[in-house]
């Protein structure tokens, strides 16, 4: 399967105190409005991607959210459920929240989503800003209507930043307001306006553009792996911690 998983070497612990975030006063867990995870999915739409693999990107993310282990990961977090925003990204001049915060804490939720998912209308645009995506994604953290225990920015794109600030900046903001980034670099093998990535994009999302507590990253070798990919980096970032063997 070509997909490879990458964890920086430093200690991840789930505090038990950040259960206490989603409690009242009275110890209770507030069932409506809580979740595990404010998760906003930030997705790369530059020209880049070409219409067959926009397609893998989505029918991975759609199936891998309603994919019966994934509700599974979800139901079996603290609060059982999850908080999902889902972003398209291309240049520093456009970002667009297609699917708003959602809850997601059951597998009709789940399939609910996708099937929106499904639905919403797909624009491609030139260049490839991950620091544009980043920042309109911190905005929507700031927003969320859901009291979370932990903040994570899901990064997936085939490119490194050429549009706007240097990604790294808005990473480092990112992790200052205590947000997660994990990255999901898409090796493609294609030139992008003719030229090759400078440095290898694996390499480039390492050093720019994961961060913050328990941060990691899974390489989908090419777009056909995309899916497999998303699920098992669902499942990391549902969970909060390795828990052993991912099952595909």
């Amino acid at each position: 399967m070509a997909v490879r998983e990458e964890v920086p070497m430093r200690r991840r612990t789930l505090l038990a105190a950040a259960g206490a975030a989603a409690m009242t006063p009275s110890g209770r867990l507030r069932a409506e409005e809580a979740v595990d995870v404010a998760l906003v999915l930030a997705v790369d739409v530059s020209r880049s991607i070409d219409e067959d693999e926009a397609r893998l990107q989505r029918e991975g993310y759609r199936n891998a959210v309603a994919d019966p282990i994934v509700v599974a990961a979800i139901r079996g977090g603290l609060i059982g459920a999850v908080g999902v925003a889902y972003v398209e990204w291309a240049g520093i001049e456009y970002q667009r929240t297609v699917i708003p915060w959602r809850r997601i804490g059951s597998q009709a939720d789940a399939d609910a989503w996708a099937g929106e998912l499904a639905e919403a209308p797909r624009t491609s645009l030139s260049w490839t800003s991950i620091s544009g995506g980043i920042r309109h994604s911190r905005s929507l953290l700031e927003e969320c209507p859901f009291e979370a225990t932990r903040r994570v920015i899901d990064v997936s794109g085939d490119g490194v930043n050429n549009s706007g600030p240097p990604a790294d900046q808005q990473r480092d903001a990112a992790i200052a307001e205590g947000i997660t980034i994990n990255g999901l670099p898409i090796i493609n093998d294609r030139p992008t306006f003719g030229r090759m990535p400078p440095v290898p994009l694996d390499d480039y999302y390492r050093e720019n553009v994961i961060g913050g507590d328990g941060s990691f990253m899974i390489v989908a070798e090419d777009f056909e792996s995309f899916g497999v990919a998303v699920k098992r980096k669902l499942i990391r970032e549902i969970a909060g911690l390795v828990v052993g063997p991912i099952p595909v």
